[in-house]
């Protein structure tokens, strides 16, 4: 209320409607003795505006009327200039009832001030917005250069996200757009209009509209997969810059800005819908609690850092091998988490004393282990280096968080651990492993989240197809039929905390991806995207699969259980438990035959410990 009474505008904003609200009593006289106030209504309407005008502006400072400013006057404001009018007017009518039973005051006054009230506060309010807005809008902006400069605009998307930006558009000079006309598929919205923007049919008519435009924009957050193609389909063909609202999963509140447009993703050709946090479960185990992240620096690494800052941990350690990635996640949590602490460990986790050290020294409450090589046909040609880091580094991660009581511990898998064919999926099964066997009457919940590919992530295939497009040379597929599932970098991430946060032990957790998507077509979709045409400006070219690659992946294995969660995208799996005496002895000798640097024989142990498993020899 203080800041309010402070703010210059509130004393203009009292002044007018004091003005306002004695012209609408006053009126209200004129208009009831036409024009002519006998002389014993005249005195009574000096006696009573010195109580009815405080009176009603009291009950406007009630209501909120001077919170808001009035340049962005909307439907919220009309109504409290509703609620705040019809409260005065009743009461004052009451007042009048109880001390004079209405002897000698015309009824028709308070009905036509109260009425003149609503129009002439709400109408100052509208004239004020509507002033503010004529001057900013860049449609009354005049002059050559001005107008040559301002690029005509169509909508895709008559709803809610296309009105947001056009009321953006209109209001703001600064943004050099002229929205011409909507596109939507609804028939009943044929024929209307938008803020004065026509709709001018459906989308596929597109070529046809019979009007110049510059860019479309495309204004369906909620469109996806086949749809989201159409569109873009359809927009290729006009030749024209195409460009995007976010997704909802972009936005905060749903809020929609011609600040966050931008040029179509390849995430939004995706077929599936992005899964969502259970928040307040999430920030119940990471508020107030000291997170530790192994492969900080990598795509999930980082990216789990950025979300887990959100939820105002303690404190966050950030583990990694290479000191130029933990230099750039350590830097860029400490500028936008400034007031978290950051410690970065520059360790080889392999090593287990220095592994030790690290829970010794930052007293982890949680740990989410992302830290792993993943790149499948270097590991298939150097399988000790895959054993080591991905088996051992995990084994001494394990057994830190044991001796450190850690309460949670998240191991970050793969659908490639789903009947490997190479090393890289063996050897993360063998980590899944090592936490199955270490749920009992420990006080850690040991627990893994298995996935399908990670768009953008490093070492992936879509930022090598985007590098030979860059290029102008062709995409390199291994095979026509080859087909992954996908999820978005921070989807990955959400499900590593969703499932931390849900984990009783012992659990592995499957998000239901939907679909696997064609590889070859996720290239041909890049391609148009970065403005080309496949084959015909850059072809895609098939090169056989890679050592250790299949063609296609799965996510659970025969005999697994499965069984749904309380998340409706993400199911659990309940497999067998093993002997921990005798996995780790199985892991020491696969170490031992690790360190003779012998492919074939490594290969050999892993399928002792993963029958599972079909070696490529």
């Amino acid at each position: 209320m203080k800041n309010i009474i402070r703010n210059k505008n509130f004393y203009i904003m009292f002044l007018l409607d004091t003005i306002v609200v004695t012209a609408a009593y006053f009126l209200s006289y004129l208009l009831r003795f036409d024009g002519h106030i006998p002389l014993d209504h005249w005195a009574q309407f000096k006696t009573t505006l010195p109580f009815i005008v405080p009176f009603k502006l009291s009950c406007f400072f009630i209501f909120g009327l001077y919170r808001g400013m009035w340049r962005y006057t909307s439907l919220v404001d009309l109504r409290n200039i509703f609620k705040a009018a019809t409260f005065s007017s009743t009461i004052i009518v009451l007042a009048i009832i109880f001390l004079y039973r209405f002897q000698g005051f015309p009824r028709s006054v308070y009905i036509g001030d109260y009425v003149l009230t609503l129009l002439l506060v709400g109408g100052v309010r509208v004239a004020v917005r509507l002033l503010f807005v004529n001057q900013s809008s860049s449609l009354w902006t005049f002059g050559p250069g001005k107008k040559s400069s301002v690029r005509r605009l169509i909508i895709v998307g008559a709803g809610d996200a296309g009105e947001k930006v056009v009321r953006e558009i209109q209001e703001h000079a600064s943004i050099n757009m002229n929205p011409v006309g909507f596109l939507d598929d609804d028939p009943n919205k044929r024929g209307r209009a938008i803020h004065g923007v026509p709709v001018l049919g459906a989308v596929d008519e597109i070529n046809r509209i019979g009007r110049e435009f510059d860019e479309i924009l495309i204004a369906i957050p909620s469109v996806r997969g086949e749809g989201m193609r159409r569109i873009v389909s359809l927009c290729e063909e006009t030749g024209k810059q195409f460009r995007t609202v976010p997704g909802i999963w972009e936005l905060i509140e749903g809020k929609v800005s011609v600040k966050t447009i931008r040029k179509v993703h390849l995430e939004d050709l995706l077929d599936r819908e992005e899964v969502h946090l259970d928040k307040g479960e999430i920030r119940q185990y990471v508020r107030d609690r000291r997170i530790l992240i192994t492969g900080a620096g990598g795509s999930i690494g980082s990216e789990l850092a950025r979300q887990v800052g959100r939820f105002h941990p303690q404190a966050m350690a950030l583990l990694d091998f290479s000191e130029e990635k933990l230099f750039q996640i350590e830097g860029e949590c400490r500028q936008r988490f400034g007031f978290i602490p950051i410690s970065g460990f520059l360790v080889d986790m392999k090593n287990q004393e220095s592994a030790g050290r690290v829970f010794r020294e930052f007293a982890p409450d949680a740990v989410f282990h992302a830290a792993a090589y993943k790149h499948v046909p270097m590991q298939e040609m150097q399988p000790w280096e895959a054993t080591f880091n991905n088996i051992l580094g995990t084994r001494n991660l394990v057994e830190a968080a044991l001796e450190n009581r850690v309460e949670r511990f998240v191991l970050v898998s793969t659908d490639k651990a789903v009947r490997p064919a190479n090393v890289m999926g063996a050897t993360k099964r063998v980590a899944e492993m090592i936490l199955e066997c270490m749920n009992g009457d420990v006080a850690t919940r040991f627990m893994a989240v298995r996935f399908g590919n990670v768009l953008w992530s490093s070492g992936s295939a879509i930022p090598l197809f985007q590098r030979q497009i860059s290029m102008g040379i062709p995409v390199t597929v291994t095979h026509p039929e080859i087909t992954r599932y996908f999820m978005s970098i921070p989807e990955a991430a959400q499900l590593i905390l969703q499932a931390g946060a849900m984990g009783k032990g012992g659990e592995i957790f499957i998000l239901d991806m939907g679909k696997s998507i064609r590889i070859a077509d996720l290239a041909r979709d890049l391609i148009r995207l970065n403005g080309y045409e496949p084959e015909r400006d850059i072809p895609v070219k098939f090169i056989g699969l890679r050592p250790g690659e299949k063609l296609y992946e799965e996510l659970i294995t025969e005999g697994e259980g499965i069984t749904s969660t309380n998340h409706e995208k993400i199911l659990v799996l309940r497999g067998n438990t093993f002997d921990q005496d005798t996995l780790n002895a199985q892991i020491d000798e696969l170490l031992s035959v690790a360190g003779t640097y012998d492919a074939t024989a490594i290969k050999k142990k892993l399928k002792e410990i993963v029958p599972e498993y079909t070696p490529q020899f």
